[in-house]
């Protein structure tokens, strides 16, 4: 196990390596310069003339070759010097670090309305197999599965509004400031983005379980007298849930990198509301340092889901 783990880190380095080369060069092949965003403005209302573009893009460190830039970022971002915002001239880590917090919290409280109700509804659906109980499940996550998480997000907006003439506090207050004010910024729109993530889950869980509890070990442990409940959660759902794990870290990754869409439609600050708005900007050092903190998490989440294999599954070892 433990050469396992090593051998697993060991690849995080080339993979994260990879990943900013890549967004690295991105950035600088396509439209759009920062140092014409910068002077000209949002609305591009600025004046300015040749020689401050230039003299902005030596300041910046953008007049030097493509490869020049790249070894000097890597080289500080290996000392944990990720460099500073273009957009703000403050230390990337500054900006970051505020807004962690609520993606954190956030993605945890998405995901954990996604497991409540995805799983139990991907077992009874199963069980319970072409009963008026699963065309209706069915129908629930299909229609999850058509409706964009923004037309989600508005409709809870909408209800909110128009039913209750009410809507939830805009911003984010720290769960140990105002433990209510913080549970009601975030629970609609943790809500608005667990039902597709739920019915993704719900979908796949059924499936699998279809498939386990047509196994001979369930016929012979239902004919050894062992409680239908028993057999379905300790025995079937055990085996079932291996694809299901691995969608639950694919989807908790991709939502601790922030869902922009819900982020906006309920004006969160979140990071990936920030990564959008980095890209608007040409903001280069955010970006690089977003996308390579979003693509950690996800090799973590993966190394961490293939570790429960083996506890899931005895028959799996890493040896």
């Amino acid at each position: 196990m433990r050469t396992y783990i090593l051998r697993r880190l060991l690849l995080f380095v080339p993979t994260i390596f990879g990943v900013t080369l890549v967004v690295f060069i991105i950035l600088r092949i396509v439209p759009g310069d920062p140092a014409l965003v910068m002077l000209g403005g949002f609305e591009g209302e600025g004046t300015f003339t040749q020689q401050d573009i230039d003299n902005l893009r030596r300041n910046l460190g953008l007049d030097k070759p493509i490869a020049v830039q790249y070894v000097i970022w890597i080289a500080d971002a290996a000392r944990l010097d990720f460099g500073d915002s273009f957009f703000t001239n403050t230390p990337i880590w500054n900006e970051v670090r505020p807004r962690l917090p609520l993606s954190l919290q956030f993605a945890l409280m998405a995901m954990f309305l996604a497991v409540l109700f995805a799983l139990p509804m991907g077992v009874i659906s199963a069980v319970r197999q072409d009963t008026w109980a699963d065309y209706s499940l069915r129908i629930f996550a299909i229609i999850g599965l058509a409706m964009p998480t923004f037309w989600v997000g508005s409709l809870v907006l909408l209800g909110l509004s128009l039913q209750l003439n009410w809507i939830p506090p805009l911003g984010y207050v720290p769960p140990w400031e105002e433990p209510w004010t913080n549970f009601v910024q975030l629970i609609f729109p943790a809500v608005a983005l667990a039902y597709s993530t739920n019915a993704v889950t719900a979908r796949v869980t059924r499936s699998q379980m279809l498939e386990v509890l047509r196994e001979d070990y369930i016929r012979t442990a239902m004919a050894k007298g062992l409680r239908e409940r028993v057999v379905i959660y300790r025995h079937a759902l055990k085996n079932a849930s291996l694809p299901v794990i691995t969608l639950f870290g694919v989807q908790f990754a991709t939502l601790l990198g922030g869902s922009v869409v819900i982020e906006s439609v309920f004006s969160l600050p979140g990071i990936g509301r920030l990564l959008i708005f980095s890209i608007n900007v040409r903001d280069y050092p955010m970006i690089q340092f977003l996308v390579t903190f979003i693509a950690f998490i996800f090799l973590v989440m993966n190394l961490l889901v293939d570790l429960l294999y083996g506890w899931l599954d005895p028959r799996i070892r890493y040896d």
